[in-house]
């Protein structure tokens, strides 16, 4: 950067140890501008290292505990609205273009350039945070919020809440059934949604050793003693570890099943949609836990939305004033730094929490 810009009052350097000639914007501590903006800029890039180590702890509490409880976050899945978090990134994405637009418009000194792309970029923030806030809406209207305070939590073993639970299962069970779930468990004897009976469909069986045996496989449990292993990934089934249920309830969709005739099946194949029968007993208990994985989540990256909401008006308000031109834009890059990497963030949130099943 060049030193056009001169200096025509007193910034504290001291008339004996700086030529007069000094930019107006050099700090006392920098001996040129060149060294203050590679200062400044790798000063931001260590606080985004500190962001990723962050969030990156987040992203292993949540790989962690989508492994051992898959049943969960597929049920889980089913109160998230995809349509609101694709367009939520696709807001984020155009103010992340606009950001970089108005540091090119920063650094060729056109003003009224950087100031449209920065009105731009502080507006995809406000309507971010205004689609978040109708997402968490609907949560909120349905008793799923984060802690305590969840239609899920359980207290000693039951439902701390038990009408609030079945109003947020038939909101779930309605959305992953299509809208069918009618306040009832479909095809499970006619039982309620607390029940913790039979999570299978009593589909029509055939005799099998004295026994009654589902005879299309995977999903229909009524035989009076099937034995389960848990599926692994796709990989073939360890006979060594079966070992008989607890209760017909204590058996997950991801739970693998041999019947008498010694036929494996995985019943999460017959399953596009997790319904709350579907769970285990066990893992009903674990649902509130999603809910406090995703509101950490999205709640953290939506408070680093609104603090770069506020350095992009602080950056809009100083270029107002014309502070930044073609000599001076360091401001305006490194607050677009944070702001792609709150975009970036965002872009591996989407995913993980409203695409993958």
């Amino acid at each position: 950067m060049s030193n056009e810009q001169k200096h025509t009052g007193d910034t504290g350097h001291g008339d004996n140890h700086h030529p007069p000639d000094h930019p107006a914007h050099l700090a006392h501590h920098f001996e040129t501008p060149e060294q203050q903006f590679e200062s400044g800029k790798l000063g931001m890039w260590v606080f985004l290292a500190t962001e990723v180590l962050m969030f990156g702890g987040l992203f292993c509490a949540y790989a962690i505990y989508r492994g051992n409880h898959q049943d969960v976050f597929l049920y889980g899945y089913g109160a998230l609205d995809k349509m609101w978090g694709a367009t939520n990134t696709v807001v984020l994405l155009a103010s992340s273009l606009t950001m970089a637009w108005g540091v090119r418009a920063a650094q060729k000194g056109q003003q009224k350039l950087l100031l449209t792309m920065l009105f731009l970029t502080f507006m995809g923030g406000v309507g971010f945070m205004c689609i978040k806030g109708v997402e968490y809406k609907a949560k909120w209207d349905h008793n799923l919020f984060p802690g305590t305070m969840n239609a899920f939590y359980y207290e000693a073993g039951q439902p701390k809440y038990p009408e609030k639970l079945e109003h947020a299962i038939e909101f779930i069970d309605g959305r992953n059934s299509g809208g069918n779930s009618g306040g009832e468990v479909q095809g499970g004897g006619g039982h309620g949604l607390l029940d913790a009976d039979v999570p299978y469909d009593e589909s029509p069986a055939i005799e099998h050793d004295a026994q009654q045996v589902g005879h299309d496989g995977a999903g229909h449990i009524v035989s009076a003693s099937p034995v389960i292993l848990t599926a692994s990934f796709g990989a073939p089934a360890d006979m060594s570890t079966i070992k008989p249920p607890a209760s017909p309830a204590d058996m997950g969709v991801n739970d693998a099943v041999i019947d008498h005739a010694g036929v494996l099946t995985t019943p999460s194949a017959e399953h596009t949609q997790v319904l709350w029968r579907d769970l285990s007993s066990a893992e009903q208990k674990k649902v509130h836990l999603f809910f406090g994985i995703y509101f950490m989540m999205t709640g953290l990256h939506g408070l680093h939305v609104l603090i770069g909401m506020i350095l992009i008006a602080w950056l809009f308000w100083k270029a107002k004033k014309g502070a930044f031109n073609k000599d001076y834009f360091a401001p305006v890059d490194i607050g677009g730094l944070y702001w792609h990497l709150v975009d970036l963030i965002w872009i591996f949130l989407f995913p993980l929490l409203y695409l993958i099943h």
